[in-house]
Parts: structure tokens; sequence; C-alpha cells
């Protein structure tokens, strides 16, 4: 009788390497020794529910899988995915007290009404929906502007939840009362207890799945801005520094990258000029 998987089979060594090696491959993130338990204990759930005997014959379905679908699954569970809305506040701030202006007076001089933003690891939806939300506000008769967000993510779960713009109410408790008001519709009878983003925030949104390891940036309008936060820290400064590359090459001249309150470009090359840390504009 073939033995079912335990949850007390370790993970080796070796198959640690194994799935990190493979992760890396597929996705950039660097998993460091530290990060062992977390793979043990994320993999092991779909170890378990694939019905596998071990970790190294769940890695060789995974790696023989030719839909692709396998390793979504994996990548889905690894990916650490904790977001709010309007985190990080001072980016805010920031994009409201000077980017939005900039981007105003200058399109303005060119009758260019596109403005192109990308929220670049967008897990469950509140960064780009905060975007919307602070366009929407700041932006002088947006109505008359074609504003588009890209929202994209390597997991199709988060993606799922984001697309829905469905929120429980402790997700929102600490948004401001008048955005909440303008931008949500509580929800009643079955949906009480949870918020949804009103459609004319949700139109301003692509949510879509994309790897950020792809070799080129299929995109052919360029962005006015990017929010790429706490997703650097997974990777390696190596695969930092071609990320960076490639995000230059996407923004318009005096494009606006923000990075996360933990990231630091120190260390990696890059043609971008230092605003004040965590953020950097095309030069």
């Amino acid at each position: 009788m073939a033995m079912s998987f335990s949850a007390s089979v370790d993970l080796s060594d070796k198959e640690f390497e194994m799935f990190r090696d493979l992760v890396f491959k597929k996705s950039g993130i660097s998993l460091h020794e530290g990060k062992k338990e977390l793979v043990r204990t994320r993999l092991g759930a779909l170890v378990r529910k694939g019905g596998f005997k071990s970790y190294k014959e769940y890695y060789h379905f995974v790696e023989n899988d030719k839909t692709e679908m396998e390793i979504v699954s994996l990548l889905d569970a690894i990916s650490t995915n904790l977001t709010s809305f309007f985190r990080e506040p001072s980016h805010f701030t920031f994009l409201t007290e000077t980017i939005i202006p900039q981007i105003v007076e200058s399109k303005r001089a060119t009758g260019d009404k596109d403005v192109r933003v990308w929220s670049a690891g967008c897990s469950s939806g509140e960064e780009p929906y905060s975007l919307a939300f602070t366009l929407m506000d700041h932006m002088e008769t947006i109505q008359t502007w074609n504003v588009k967000i890209l929202a994209t993510d390597l997991s199709t779960q988060v993606l799922e939840m984001a697309k829905k713009g469905l929120y429980k109410d402790d997700r929102v408790k600490a948004m401001p009362q008048n955005i909440l008001r303008k931008y949500f519709q509580k929800g009643v009878k079955d949906n009480s207890g949870t918020y949804r983003v009103r459609p004319e925030a949700q139109q301003m949104i692509s949510f879509k799945r994309f790897n950020l390891m792809d070799p080129t940036f299929p995109f052919h309008k360029k962005f006015s801005f990017i929010f790429c936060r706490n997703v650097m820290i997974y990777f390696d400064k190596p695969t930092q520094q071609k990320l960076i590359a490639k995000y230059y090459n996407v923004l318009e001249p005096n494009g606006y990258l923000l990075i996360g309150h933990s990231e630091s470009l120190t260390g990696v090359k890059h043609q971008f000029k230092y605003i004040k840390p965590t953020i950097y504009r095309k030069s």
C-alpha cells in the first residue's frame, strides 16, 4: 500500500534548494535559508492536496507540467501579499502635491490627455484602488482625461480578489470616512459587513497577471509613474538592477518610480535621479 504524505515529512536541504532554484528561475524571487520553514509549510498544503508522497515527487510534477498551471499555484503559495489601503501615506502625499500637478501641467502643454499608471505587485487591489481614489480626487476635471491604471501581480489568487473590489469591513476601518462614503458601496443582506469599490473607480483599473522577470515589457504607452513597493525585497541585486532598467525604459520623460520604505536602490546601478528616500525620477 502506497504511503500517503504526512505533515511530519520534512523538507530536506536538497529539496529546498530544488524549489529555491525553480522559484528563482520562474519569478526572480530569491528565497534565502531563513525561508525554508515558510516553503515547507506553504508547499506542504499543496503536497497534501495533490496526494503526493513527498516534496520531491511534487517538485517533479510541477517541473513536468506543460500547462504551467502548477507553477502558478506554487508561486501563489510562496508569494507574500501583505497590503492595505493608502499604505505608506507619504507616497500619496507626494503624489497629490508633486506628481499630479506636474502631470497636469506637462500634458496640458502638449495637449496629451492620456495618463498611464502602473501598480506593479498590486496584491489584492488596495494599492491601485488607492491610486484611483487619489487621482479622482486631485486631478481637476478628471472626466476630461484618459486615465488608465495597470495593476499586475504574479499571483492569480490575489488578482481574483482585486478584480471583485469587495473588502470586509476590517480592511477599510482605517479609511477616511469621506473616502469610504465617496468610493465604496456598503454591503447589505448577504453582503453585510463588506464594502465594494464603486464602478467608476473599478473602471479605471485593468488587473492582469504579469511576471516582472519577462525579458521585455510589451507596453505600447509609457507610464507617468510606477508604484513598485515591497516587491524588490524578494529579489537579489542583479535581478533588481535588470528590473529597474526595464522600469526606466517604460516611464515617460520625468516619470516617477516609487518603491517601498523598506527598500533602497543603494548598490544598484541605474539612471534615475534621486528625489528623496524611496522616490526616483527619470532624468
